[in-house]
């Protein structure tokens, strides 16, 4: 079947459409809504051992992302955040290191012009 495009004609094949929006089907992953408990386990199966953390974005800016850690174990632990960054190269925050007890916080912040924070993790 021919269509007129500008002047020129286009072919369109039968079922075509269906074989390219499969593709795009697989090609983009499918993002789902998670609940509390989800983003609660996952964010204690990133935590070091010893360590209970707390990660997320910063209220008002969409590129800065902190873990606010504490240190449930019986000797010094050092942790810092790490972010990945989309387009951006990924950033580490400060290192911390807290004594049994302690709690602390590590920020870090991804370049202004990238698509912003992708994932958080927490660095041993």
């Amino acid at each position: 079947m021919n269509k007129p495009f500008r002047g020129k004609s286009v072919r369109v094949l039968p079922g075509s459409a269906a074989v390219m929006a499969a593709v795009l089907v697989q090609a983009v992953p499918a993002t789902t809504a998670t609940s509390a408990a989800a983003t609660a386990a996952r964010t204690a199966a990133a935590a070091p051992q010893g360590l209970s953390c707390d990660t997320g974005k910063h209220a008002v800016d969409d590129h800065t992302g902190y873990a606010l850690c504490r240190n449930n174990g019986s000797t010094t632990q050092t942790f810092w955040v790490h972010l990945v960054c989309g387009w951006s190269p990924d950033v580490d925050g400060e290192h911390v290191t807290l004594s049994p007890g302690q709690s602390g916080q590590s920020t870090a912040h991804c370049a202004g012009l990238g698509t912003g924070i992708g994932e958080i993790h927490v660095r041993p």
